[in-house]
């Protein structure tokens, strides 16, 4: 029999040792085990962020600034062109003539060339219900106005916000998606600055003329063209995305922080 002395100072011995491997340092490449934690939810930042990070990376990935580079508005200012052509046409006609009164010959501008399309930052904004949400879109671009004779007349800084309502809304499977509801220009937001402009000309006076035609057109045409896009992006983000802000909207839980 195993004398109890004995197996006293084998305890200790054994516990003296695992004290000293203990104090020892990892080798190299080895580390202590990581507790394994459950997943949080997301935060209500990381929900917003995500939203709008979707937003952008699915607008810039389908092929937003190409749409606004190639925006048709030479075709749509010249007389009869668009749905408008009576009132543009005359519009047109009023800006030829004060460019053909300082330059004879100057018959008509033969390119407006949208260059430096951008995506600026999106802002997002919760409903004070908590149901809906509000994503607002700056665009940026610029605008070169040229003529066959003198080249370059005006370069204008553009800029346009696009306000996109997004809902939840339930189908006849009874699943829940977020789709677009109302989307337009937001009221007043269209900027319009001169960059540059040929000297001898009375630039005001043409900058005004080309901003009042502008101001009919640009918007209601940018929207056309942004708002389908916005649309296709929703039914693309990520699912677990789409899934914890749904529910959030559903039981109108504020997750959008206010700054």
């Amino acid at each position: 029999m195993f004398p109890i002395g004995g197996l006293l100072v084998f305890c200790g011995l054994l516990a003296q040792t695992m004290a000293q491997l203990g104090a020892l340092p990892l080798p190299l490449g080895q580390a202590l085990p990581l507790a394994v934690t459950p997943a949080l939810p997301s935060s209500p930042t990381d929900l917003a962020r995500g939203l709008t990070n979707g937003l952008s990376s699915g607008l810039l990935s389908g092929g937003l600034l190409g749409v606004l580079e190639n925006l048709p508005l030479l075709d749509i200012l010249k007389p009869g062109g668009g749905t408008s052509g009576g009132l543009l046409g005359g519009l047109v006609g009023g800006l030829l003539e004060k460019v053909t009164s300082v330059i004879p010959g100057l018959d008509n501008i033969i390119d407006l060339k949208v260059t430096d399309p951008q995506l600026l930052e999106l802002g997002l904004v919760q409903s004070p219900d908590g149901h809906r949400l509000y994503v607002t879109i700056p665009l940026g671009l610029k605008l070169r106005v040229k003529t066959p004779l003198v080249g370059s007349l005006l370069e204008l800084a553009v800029k346009l916000n696009i306000t996109a309502e997004i809902l939840a809304v339930k189908d006849k499977q009874e699943r829940i998606h977020l789709v677009l509801g109302d989307c337009t220009h937001s009221p007043g937001s269209l900027q319009i600055s001169l960059l540059d402009g040929l000297g001898p000309l009375p630039v005001q006076s043409l900058l005004d003329s080309l901003t009042g035609i502008l101001n009919k057109v640009l918007p209601e045409l940018v929207q056309g063209k942004v708002c389908p896009l916005i649309n296709g992006v929703l039914s693309q983000l990520d699912v677990t995305l789409v899934h914890d802000i749904v529910n959030k909207l559903i039981h109108g839980l504020e997750f959008v922080v206010k700054v």
